[in-house]
């Protein structure tokens, strides 16, 4: 195994075993908000951390991803590029923070939502400055320090906001946990890339650099903002439609589902620099990666589908009595996790290869679609509209991604759709036997048992192999 696809494998073990610790932490606080606040006051919650998630992708504009990509074809250049860039994102926070405190007081909200909105654009700003110092380390093909910075970030929320719920508090103290949080992201991760790295943070206004940037910046922009209005605007569109209860019910599926994409994000983060590399000098390479990547994640996605499909009405009952018109937006919602899953090496490889303004524009008709959609379902079905919004626009953004596939490498397609006709094979035998057990066991002893049945079942399908195994318990052996 090569030097660099030896590093690839440790920054995927790091990154995927930080992101575990991190969605555990996060869904646990998730769990505990969920039960003390009840669907309403969740919806609230949620809506004020939605509402500035949109705007905050005018801060960045696909900026992080372009450094990312640049810094790991250039690491020399990268101070250049980030002051550069720093000299753009400021007058953004500028202006992106003025837009929403005007868009939040003409919309109508009362008090109490409007200070949640405030304060969620403290963390709003906070973060895109992380962001793009991290995007800074990802370049140099380093994931080690985000990684320990995304399970810190967690413990600080779970830890102040249980504080404030046992104190009492309010709303706008617990909103206040995660602003706390992102104040230590960005101070840690600007200390690293000064310090550790020897990057320079200072901005500086280069036209002919920032004009360069600019160009590249154009396609990733677009489709960052089309992607953020896609996966938050959703939850808008039902606070605004519906009522904030809907947004709480919705909010347990698109929860679940978010902590989930810890793997894809863990796979993308460390491929998208490798692809971008291979694209250069390693076609073949590239192909190899690619294929894996879609292995994987397929043979991950298949079972969570099933499993959640089939123990929807156990999972909500963790989050008590209020939640169990969730179900059937979990339901569906979860039938989306396999496309979900297989965009991100699908839209990396877009990127790599310099087809990013062909993944814009897919991303541009999914928002649209997605935007009309609920529209329309949302009025008359709530949650389960927005569910059912998400389910055929992940479907539509996967065969969009796909068509260009083969015009960037030769895949070799049996070595794809055999390792899927295995996992379907397995997942549904696992999917019955949790069927059939959830009447006699608890949720953790069923997932347990199923989890363990169906990577016995793979491997004896042949569906991985015991190189697979051997090259992930190597990476995690330093």
């Amino acid at each position: 195994m090569s030097a660099k696809i030896t590093n690839i494998a440790k920054n995927t073990s790091y990154f995927t075993f930080a992101l575990i610790l991190q969605k555990i932490i996060s869904f646990t606080y998730f769990t505990v908000i969920a039960r003390a606040l009840g669907p309403e006051d969740l919806g609230k919650y949620y809506f004020a951390i939605s509402f500035t998630t949109i705007f905050a992708i005018f801060i960045d504009l696909g900026m992080s991803n372009v450094l990312t990509r640049e810094v790991a074809k250039e690491e020399n250049k990268a101070s250049d590029f980030l002051s550069s860039i720093l000299s753009l994102k400021i007058p953004l926070s500028i202006l992106s923070f003025l837009i929403v405190l005007v868009a939040i007081n003409l919309m109508g909200y009362p008090a109490l939502t409007k200070d949640l909105v405030y304060i969620s654009t403290i963390s709003m700003i906070l973060d895109s400055f992380t962001l793009v110092f991290f995007a800074t380390i990802r370049g140099f093909h380093n994931l080690a320090y985000e990684s320990v910075a995304s399970v810190i970030f967690q413990l600080i929320v779970l830890s102040s906001g249980f504080a404030v719920l046992k104190l009492g508090w309010g709303l706008k103290w617990l909103i206040g946990a995660l602003a706390a949080a992102s104040a230590f992201n960005f101070i840690y991760s600007m200390l690293l890339v000064k310090i550790r790295f020897k990057v320079r943070i200072i901005p500086r206004i280069n036209k002919e650099f920032i004009w360069h940037v600019a160009k590249i910046t154009v396609p990733f922009g677009f489709f960052a903002i089309f992607n953020r209005i896609y996966t938050y605007f959703d939850s808008v569109l039902l606070s605004a439609l519906a009522g904030d209860k809907y947004v709480g019910l919705y909010q347990v599926a698109f929860k679940i589902i978010f902590a989930i994409q810890f793997l894809p994000a863990a796979f993308t983060a460390t491929l998208y620099p490798a692809m971008s590399t291979y694209w250069a000098d390693n076609r073949e390479q590239l192909v190899v990666t690619f294929e894996r990547a879609m292995n994987y994640l397929i043979i991950i996605s298949i079972p969570l589908t099933i499993g959640t499909i089939v123990l929807a009405d156990k999972i909500v009952l963790i989050f008590k009595g209020g939640y169990a018109e969730a179900v059937l937006p979990l339901q569906i919602t979860i039938a989306s996790l396999l496309f979900l899953f297989i965009n991100f090496p699908i839209g990396s490889l877009l990127n790599a290869c310099d087809k990013q303004k062909e993944n814009t524009i897919n991303m541009g008709m999914v928002m649209l679609v997605s935007a009309a959609m609920n529209i329309i379902l949302i009025p008359r079905f709530q949650a389960v509209g927005a569910s059912i919004t998400l389910l055929a626009t992940n479907i539509l953004m996967t065969a969009l991604g796909l068509y260009y596939v083969p015009k960037i490498i030769q895949v070799r397609p049996w070595k794809i759709i055999r390792p899927f006709l295995m996992v379907i094979i397995g997942g549904a035998l696992v999917g019955a036997l949790a069927y059939y057990l959830k009447n006699y066991l608890n949720i953790f002893s069923v997932v347990a048992i199923s989890g363990a049945t169906y990577f016995v079942l793979l491997f004896v399908l042949g569906a991985f192999k015991k190189e697979d195994i051997s090259s992930i318990w190597h990476s995690f052996a330093k």
